[in-house]
């Protein structure tokens, strides 16, 4: 039995190999989970199938299939540095969210949320419709695309500014990433599902739409009545109150939850 220790002992892992272990698992599995909130999982799927495909094919002897594999992987790293672009920028700054940073970024995200609430609130008390996305774990980048790219601090002032009626933006939805407006006069992707609500504009819907296909919370002021709505996962909460924008801005409330008296537009 000794011998046999003696013979295999190098199979054994160190207390090196145990924490090289646990590191690449721990990014593995930072890496999966980043992508199970995207649709780049899906693209993921896609080369998982191709991979199978070329041991099939190397099994089989297959050298046709083989040859064009092998120069389709060769190209793989740039190619998939071009697909998962926007998911690699959204992992890098989540790292920098970490809760180890969290708190060195608490008083400039308040400052953010506040000045988002002060805005709100004036487009509502002057019945100035509005749309605002707040980026969170997925990008909104291809949204951007549809409207005019800024790069400019969030602040009230320029939040009201830019849904100034018959100005050239204020139709389209404003786009949010932390501190900064990405882009203003977007087209957002109106829900495919009935609403409960016959009565939803075509905002509501927009948002609704939006956050169906991402994880963003956005927000709509309605120019008929100056309520205030929030829509998450797909779910419409009507006359959200200051606080709770509020909160929810803050990510206090981890998804909408319908307040007392809120009319709610599900799928």
């Amino acid at each position: 039995m000794t011998g046999l220790f003696d013979r295999f002992g190098f199979l054994l892992p160190g207390v090196k190999d145990l924490v090289q272990i646990l590191l690449v698992a721990a990014g593995l599995y930072y890496v999966l989970r980043a992508l199970a909130q995207t649709r780049a999982m899906q693209v993921l799927a896609g080369i998982l199938v191709l991979v199978v495909t070329f041991f099939a094919a190397r099994l089989l002897q297959l050298d046709l299939l083989i040859y064009l594999m092998e120069n389709l992987f060769n190209y793989g790293a740039i190619a998939a540095l071009i697909v998962f672009q926007p998911e690699l920028r959204s992992g890098l700054a989540r790292l920098g969210q970490s809760r180890m940073l969290t708190f060195f970024n608490r008083l400039e995200e308040s400052a953010v949320v506040e000045e988002l609430v002060e805005a709100v609130d004036r487009l509502s008390r002057a019945k100035i419709g509005a749309i605002i996305a707040v980026e969170r774990n997925i990008g909104l980048d291809e949204y951007a695309e549809t409207g005019t790219r800024l790069q400019a601090r969030v602040g009230a002032d320029l939040v009201v500014s830019l849904f100034a009626p018959y100005g050239p933006l204020h139709d389209g939805a404003v786009l949010i990433n932390g501190d900064t407006i990405i882009a203003a006069g977007v087209i957002l992707p109106l829900t495919q599902f009935p609403v409960s609500d016959r009565t939803l504009g075509t905002r509501h819907r927009a948002a609704i739409g939006l956050s169906e296909e991402t994880d963003a919370l956005v927000i709509v002021v309605s120019e008929e009545t100056s309520q205030v709505s929030i829509a998450h996962r797909g779910v419409l909460q009507r006359d959200v109150t200051l606080d709770q924008l509020r909160l929810a801005l803050s990510g206090a409330l981890p998804t909408v939850t319908p307040g007392t008296g809120a009319a709610l537009a599900r799928r």
